[in-house]
């Protein structure tokens, strides 16, 4: 499982969310997605820990925190759900 974290400064790196992770348990992997036409940070990223209860103990401390002048969103990431194709537009 992994932690979503939301509402993140556009200037917060990995090296930084690994910082304050790491107070909670041992962080095994940091993904900060970027936005593909600009490259620019999109002001969430996903951290997986060693086990649930140091997720839990890391979800519990900084949901809602202030970290670089925002008010963190902090909880369990929901599975990615499976995008539809759409209606028409398609090869016959």
């Amino acid at each position: 499982m992994s932690i979503y974290v939301g509402n993140l400064s556009y200037s917060a790196k990995e090296e930084d969310l690994e910082q304050v992770f790491s107070e909670y348990g041992k962080v095994k992997r940091i993904t900060l997605p970027t936005d593909r036409e600009t490259g620019r940070p999109r002001g969430f990223a996903f951290v997986e820990m060693e086990d649930e209860a140091t997720e839990d103990k890391a979800i519990e401390a900084l949901d809602g925190a202030e970290w670089m002048e925002r008010e963190l969103r902090v909880n369990k990431a929901k599975p990615r759900e499976q995008r539809s194709r759409p209606a028409g537009g398609g090869w016959s």
